[in-house]
């Protein structure tokens, strides 16, 4: 009885499961066609789990895509979210059948045919819409070619290089591959080459502006063999007008206001260091808010950055101005004579120095060359009298011939001298030895660079030293506004142009 009761419920579920199929497969009369029929006859054999052309080559999947909306461009996470219809085409040869009319079936049969594994190599959600239905069609013509479309909504990673934001170009990429099958069993194409891709002609976006898109076709290569892979490229140029009315024009305004100040007297403190203090506040203000929207990466210098750094340090810059101003107006006086005096200072420290370097040179010559010449000069001397002394002696104690023999060797006293003089002469000052009197111009002129350097420090001193405190403000109303307005020529050109 069991083993009835058990053969009749195998027996009802395969008559469920026959009748819900043959439900699937319903008749359905276009124009006085049958059907169900041909799609019974499509489907008799028919293995979905088995690519087409299993054993004679790869199949050639076509693709084209359509660009309904691309919701968010978001600078923080780095990626886009766009909505596009995806369609493929390819040719099963087990799904020619005779007509000239292409046949349009329900989305949910598309369970009983195979199609690509394709998936979206950079998404990072993705979803399939399905409502109210799954949005997803399939169409099968005579020749055995299936047309397989699907609205999908997906977010897409985008590496952005935002050096130069808000005046930067973008250029993602929308990449598509297979998953299971190598290059040796499924190859992609573009239907229509760049054509292949529509819709961003007439898209609107808010910041952006689409300049131009391509697509291209190439293999990606893992571990576990090569893909097809198609890539479509679209470059996003960011309209800068927002960014010129929310953040350029209210921070050169402010240092503008700034500048204020230099028309402002000295003496009314409250007032310039009011104006200062306020537009520091309000600067940092506003590059805290300029940053917001942006991701906080350190690799990251962008444009607009520098351009609020340029500005605050513009306001910062003319605060200091009033303070080095206000300063030099009070101590003024006290700051007159203590350069006078330190130029006094240092006049004497020279004039000491120089005195004391000419008689340390002069007694070192005297030293080295004056005091050897007189050593020579008093011996030389000496002996003249020694031989004058003996020949006194000699006259008055001997005979006259005598005294007449030695008066020769007197005689010769005078050539010996002579040669002495000779001796002495060389080692004179002027004789072979002219150094000594060239040396002393040498610290007359060691001198005189000395003063020279010193008078161009005192000259540098004088500059630096303000006359009237009240000129720094004259000063300030010319050079900053240049400077800002150079500055400005210089960040535009290079932005822009390079």
């Amino acid at each position: 009885m069991a083993s009835s009761v058990s053969g009749g419920t195998v027996l009802t579920i395969l008559l469920i499961s026959r009748l819900l199929e043959n439900s699937l497969l319903s008749a359905e009369v276009k124009e006085g066609e049958i059907l169900p029929p041909t799609i019974q006859r499509l489907m008799k054999g028919y293995n979905k789990y088995l690519r087409p052309f299993f054993d004679n080559g790869p199949v050639s999947v076509g693709m084209s895509l359509d660009i309904a909306s691309i919701d968010t461009i978001s600078e923080i996470n780095m990626d886009y979210t766009a909505t596009i219809f995806l369609r493929q085409r390819w040719t099963d040869e087990r799904l020619v059948f005779e007509g000239n009319k292409s046949l349009s079936l329900d989305g949910r049969l598309v369970e009983l045919l195979w199609v690509p594994d394709t998936f979206i190599v950079d998404s990072k959600k993705s979803f399939l819409h399905d409502i109210t239905v799954e949005n997803r069609l399939i169409r099968i013509f005579p020749n055995g070619t299936v047309l397989y479309a699907l609205r999908i909504t997906t977010t897409v990673a985008c590496n952005m290089d935002l050096t130069k934001y808000p005046m930067d170009k973008q250029t993602c990429t929308l990449q598509l591959e297979s998953w299971g099958y190598n290059i040796n069993d499924v190859m992609f194409y573009w239907t229509r080459g760049n054509e292949s891709v529509s819709g961003l002609d007439t898209l609107q976006l808010a910041q952006y502006t689409v300049e131009d898109h391509y697509t291209s076709v190439s293999e990606a290569v893992y571990e576990t063999g090569s893909y097809p892979k198609l890539v479509f490229h679209f470059e996003l140029k960011r309209s800068i007008l927002y960014f010129i009315l929310e953040t350029y024009v209210p921070s050169s305004l402010l240092v503008v206001l700034s500048w204020v100040s230099f028309w402002i007297s000295l003496s009314s403190v409250p007032a310039r260091i009011c104006i200062g203090v306020t537009t520091v506040l309000t600067m940092t203000t506003l590059m805290m808010g300029a940053r917001t929207s942006l991701p906080n990466a350190n690799c990251f210098i962008k444009a607009i950055d520098v351009y609020l750094g340029i500005c605050f340090s513009f306001i910062f810059g003319a605060l200091i101005e009033y303070a080095v101003a206000h300063f030099c107006s009070l101590s003024h006086a006290d700051a007159h004579m203590f350069m006078v005096r330190l130029l006094h200072i240092n006049i004497t420290v020279v004039v000491m120095t120089v005195a004391m370097v000419t008689v340390s040179v002069f007694i070192v010559m005297v030293s080295v060359f004056v005091i050897p010449v007189i050593l020579i000069l008093y011996s030389h001397q000496m002996q003249e009298m020694e031989d004058e002394i003996n020949g006194i002696v000699t006259t008055i104690t001997s005979h006259s011939h005598r005294a007449k023999r030695r008066k020769e060797p007197a005689g010769t006293t005078p050539p010996a001298h002579a040669s002495t003089q000779l001796t002495v002469s060389p080692s004179s000052p002027s004789g072979s030895e002219p150094k000594p009197e060239a040396s002393p111009p040498e610290p007359t002129n060691l001198c005189l660079t000395t003063l020279a350097t010193f008078r161009k420090i005192f000259r540098l001193i004088s500059c630096c030293h303000v006359e009237n405190p009240h000129h720094i403000d004259n000063y300030s109303r010319v050079a900053f506004p240049l400077s800002f307005v150079g500055v400005n020529l210089l960040y535009w050109t290079y932005y822009l142009y390079l």
